[in-house]
């Protein structure tokens, strides 16, 4: 039976080595779900595996797309299917792998099918955020969308203004486009997380951010400056580099809040990853224990 492996867990826990190791031993790419990743002029910051590693092993989605291209969940869940059903052709097994939660749970599940939002309302939402303020476009949502302003996170302009995009250009409400419905697949899905000790993990955070700061994120994060206004630079690492170069951090306070910020961010996906009941723990050493759980699916 076909059998797509999903190998997810927290920032830095140890997820690219260990999946080179299984796709080597499969003799099968690696199809990245880190929505940071794709974007090719994001390197150092986004941990994007190395040159020598993307020799090792073919990878899907990684440095495939440019931050001036508007890319979305549903569109990584349309272009995954098209590659799991081309891969499968080759290899009972399939492995992806990342730390993107809505990605991987587009892929997983599906994601409801809501309208690409056209270039000029985006624009214009983009205009009227800018001038009138998040408490203006939220009293909008509410007029048009009653329903999905009394759930959504009313204090999260992304989400706010995407709502009303697919309202202004749909004429109908958001909530109308949000079935919810799990999709079914055409192979078997088998998930497995990855955990540290809490200390070793934000020990491995703290390395990798120094670790980027010796690669040369800051002038990565320069190159960028001109771009900032992007959604895919709203994204730890950058954000605070750019409060560096506006002046209101130091470049230490800059690093000490990427490093928070990234902690914080490896809780939120372990939350978020812990109440899936399909998914298998494990320590990222444990390789030979993932292998044997694996095999019981080829």
């Amino acid at each position: 039976m076909k059998t797509l492996v999903v190998i997810t867990g927290p920032t830095a826990v140890g997820k690219t080595e260990l999946c080179i190791g299984l796709a080597k031993h499969y003799g099968i790419p690696i199809i990245n779900a880190d929505s940071r990743q794709i974007y090719r002029e994001l390197r150092i910051g986004t941990a994007r595996p190395t040159d020598e590693q993307l020799k090792e092993v073919r990878h899907y989605f990684v440095g495939s797309i440019s931050i001036d291209d508007y890319y979305n969940a549903s569109m990584y869940e349309q272009d995954v299917l098209q590659v799991l059903e081309q891969e499968f052709r080759h290899a009972p097994i399939q492995l992806l792998t990342g730390g993107s939660m809505m990605y991987i749970d587009a892929v997983c599940n599906g994601i409801d099918d809501i309208p690409t939002v056209r270039d000029d309302i985006r624009q214009e939402m983009k205009r009227r955020y800018a001038e009138e303020g998040l408490d203006a476009l939220c009293e909008d949502l509410k007029r048009l969308d009653p329903e999905h302003w009394a759930v959504v996170d009313r204090k999260n302009y992304r989400r706010v203004i995407h709502a009303l995009e697919i309202c202004y250009q749909t004429g109908q409400t958001y909530t109308s486009f949000r079935k919810q419905e799990k999709k079914l697949r055409p192979f078997r899905i088998v998930k497995i997380g990855l955990n540290r000790e809490r200390e070793e993990l934000y020990t491995r955070i703290n390395q990798r951010v120094d670790q980027m700061m010796a690669e040369g994120l800051l002038d990565e994060v320069r190159q960028m400056a001109d771009k900032r206004q992007h959604n895919a630079l709203n994204t730890v690492g950058y954000k605070e580099m750019f409060n560096y170069l506006d002046g209101t951090w130091t470049l230490e306070e800059a690093i000490e809040r990427i490093k928070g910020n990234t902690r914080r961010y490896a809780r939120k996906q372990l939350t978020w990853y812990k109440r899936d009941e399909e998914m298998r723990w494990f320590h990222p050493d444990e390789k030979d224990c993932i292998l044997n759980y694996i095999k019981q699916y080829e």
